[in-house]
């Protein structure tokens, strides 16, 4: 395959599948300047988009689909042959849910979707993946697609994983901090240098590599994530047994530039659509190689964060005297985390429902997200403002950290609860600042729950009351 027949000088991109990677990647290729065809079998997701009409919430993405557009560089399709004709470089963003049965990744989308590209191809091409799959899955892809394509045209099949976080992916798309290329050729590394000239030269690092590597970066990368955050909960637990802070605790070793201060709040948990079954497919596809450690130690890191989700409800139960059967809760949040409306496996989500289920009459409320977590839990009663779902409370549980949620003034929210009694899941409040207002507060692992404030507390009090 030459790189003349495979990407020209300015190719066409096309890109399979839009959901949330594949809206993100066709709006944000199109800001970059190429013409973008985006192809869903969903006519009526196609006909949301192509109106500028996004099916989820995310920060600035909306404003470059409208964009585009209108301008022309970017449409939507539901035709698969559409794009094959129109297209040079296809991008692969098809999802890869837990399969439902097991740990592993159900890979049938990327595989039907590829299948269907390449039956329609009428010159050769590059597909590259950016789906988070089990490492193989290139190769096996190759195999398979190479007999489906018409004779004398060539397909070759290259990785190039997302790392995109909800809340920041148009960022992350067009100013990421790597990109990983997993290819078999130097056209196909061309080819996507070509893409992402622009990227590269405002400071992207770049790595190339096989496909199997550029395969488990992704799903490694979120491991290594999801561990932190269970190594932080684990911590919390000890500092609630010592009397120790972990907030502390986490400002101290995050200070380290060998560890980092991301991802290690103690608190509820991780959840969403990827860190959670990346965790069980790589725990699933390390059985199959053959690498048993990986089970041993991935997943703890799973079951300690199920159990927070446990460990929450119970903190809520013990707060409302042992029962929480007929006891009034405001939820404060329901997406997974703050800056997306995407309620898949999310602790926050999980914690209202259990609530529920054990009695309690649980009101939630979430900025963004409350249309999408009454569709998975309809049972859930849900308010437009934060104080309307906290009017009655006996309790109000913080589950997602929305700034808004955060900066609540815990004097001005006081009158509308029966009791003023505030579970911080996120660990996200100042405990000093409900404490003056009047609240019992509780967070996980937080030493001034008990008290015992230290003297930069006792100033802090000071500017308080001030």
């Amino acid at each position: 395959m030459t790189l003349n027949s495979m990407a020209p000088l300015e190719p066409v991109i096309g890109v399979i599948g839009t959901g949330y990677l594949g809206t993100t990647h066709a709006a944000c290729m199109a800001e970059l300047g190429f013409e973008v065809v985006a192809q869903d079998q969903s006519r009526e997701r196609v006909a949301r988009l192509a109106s500028g009409e996004l099916p989820f919430y995310e920060p600035a993405l909306a404003e470059l689909v409208r964009r585009h557009t209108a301008s022309g560089r970017l449409r939507f399709t539901a035709d698969v042959a559409d794009v094959a004709a129109a297209a040079d470089v296809h991008f692969l963003c098809v999802g890869t849910p837990q399969a439902g049965e097991g740990m592993a990744a159900d890979t049938s989308q990327v595989f039907a979707a590829a299948r269907a590209l390449a039956m329609c191809l009428e010159r050769d091409a590059l597909i590259v993946g950016k789906s988070t799959v089990p490492v193989g899955t290139t190769e096996a892809l190759a195999a398979e697609l190479a007999p489906l394509a018409a004779p004398g045209i060539e397909v070759e099949v290259a990785w190039n994983p997302e790392f995109l976080r909800e809340g920041h992916a148009v960022d992350d798309t067009l100013r990421p901090d790597r990109l990983v290329l997993g290819v078999s050729s130097g056209e196909a590394e061309k080819a996507l240098r070509q893409i992402y000239v622009d990227v590269i030269r405002d400071g992207a690092a770049v790595v190339v590599t096989d496909p199997a590597t550029a395969e488990l970066v992704k799903v490694a990368a979120n491991a290594f994530l999801a561990t932190k955050v269970t190594f932080a909960n684990l911590m919390g637990e000890l500092c609630e047994a010592a009397g120790a802070d972990v907030t502390t605790l986490a400002e101290s070793i995050g200070l380290d530039p060998r560890i980092g201060p991301q991802f290690l709040g103690a608190g509820l948990g991780f959840g969403g659509g990827c860190l959670p079954k990346d965790l069980r497919a790589l725990i699933a596809r390390a059985d199959e190689l053959g690498v048993g450690h990986a089970r041993r130690l991935l997943g703890v890191v799973d079951e300690v964060n199920e159990g927070q989700r446990v460990r929450t409800v119970e903190t809520a139960v013990e707060l409302c005297g042992g029962s929480v059967a007929g006891v009034r809760i405001a939820a404060l949040g329901a997406a997974f985390k703050p800056g997306t409306d995407d309620v898949r496996d999310s602790p926050s989500l999980a914690v209202a429902a259990r609530l529920r289920d054990l009695g309690a009459i649980v009101t939630v409320h979430d900025p963004h997200a409350n249309d999408n977590a009454r569709a998975v839990e309809p049972d859930l009663c849900f308010a437009a403002t934060p104080e309307d779902a906290c009017r009655g409370a006996s309790l109000v549980v913080l589950l997602t950290e929305w700034e808004e949620l955060v900066r609540l003034d815990p004097r001005e929210l006081r009158p509308y609860v029966a009791v003023p009694r505030m579970l911080d899941a996120r660990n996200a409040l100042d405990p000093q600042r409900w404490q003056l207002a009047g609240w019992e507060h509780r967070g996980f692992g937080r030493s001034s729950d008990r008290a015992q404030l230290s003297v930069g507390s006792r100033v802090r009090e000071t500017e308080l009351m001030q």
